[in-house]
């Protein structure tokens, strides 16, 4: 699916982060943008088979900027060493749960799900999970789900949020402050020719867990 390019460029950049090398590159980089736009629009069709929210997205609707905003960072380095694109309803800004592919060295994930919501929509989530806990064991149980997805990847809180009860059966997952699963994949994985497939059979296993969520925030 895709090439060494993108590895190459991408461990360059990471021992190049700077305005210099970068501008003297960016043809490179400006090659890759346009291939991987091109990769996101095939996922696009594809997931939208399954999925129809996803159809009428483009990939400036999916694609993160490799520009960081430093201003709140302590790490001042100007860019991302990554390629990445967020597949969900309404755009990646959206604040819904979607699928997700990582592009970075060593660090390749296939993902998905909602990260870091905003305290009102986690309250939902939650809400959600409580009142509909023997379908979400039962979505996040299922042979294909955890072929794939071992647990819930997001962080959590130690004390159990106000307004549940801590022993509620499902407590534990009460205490996520995102919702979010990762699948890691080595970096040739995305150099094969079944990459794309393969991809999209883990976008597959996640739909329902998205599903459950974004039910959700309806």
């Amino acid at each position: 699916m895709l090439t060494e390019n993108y590895f190459s460029f991408l461990n360059n950049l990471k021992f190049n982060n700077n305005k210099e090398w970068f501008t003297k590159n960016k043809f490179l980089y400006d090659n890759l943008k346009l291939d991987f736009e091109k990769i996101v629009t095939n996922f696009i069709g594809e997931i939208a088979k399954f999925d129809s929210e996803i159809g009428t997205l483009t990939p400036k609707d999916c694609v993160f900027r490799i520009y960081k905003d430093v201003r709140f960072s302590k790490d001042k380095t100007p860019y991302k060493t990554n390629f990445g694109a967020f597949f969900v309803s309404g755009g990646r800004k959206s604040g819904m749960a979607g699928y997700y592919i990582h592009i970075e060295p060593g660090e390749c994930f296939i993902g998905g799900g909602i990260y870091m919501p905003p305290p009102p929509i986690l309250k939902k989530l939650r809400e959600e999970i409580n009142c509909n806990f023997e379908e979400f064991e039962k979505i996040i149980s299922a042979k294909e789900f955890k072929k794939y997805f071992k647990e819930i990847s997001g962080s959590k809180t130690i004390l159990m949020p106000k307004g549940f009860d801590k022993n509620f059966i499902g407590a534990e997952y009460l205490k996520f402050k995102d919702y979010t699963v990762i699948h890691s994949i080595k970096d040739d994985f995305l150099l094969s020719k079944d990459a794309f497939k393969n991809i999209i059979g883990i976008f597959k296993a996640m739909k329902p867990f998205n599903n459950f969520l974004n039910n959700g925030l309806q």
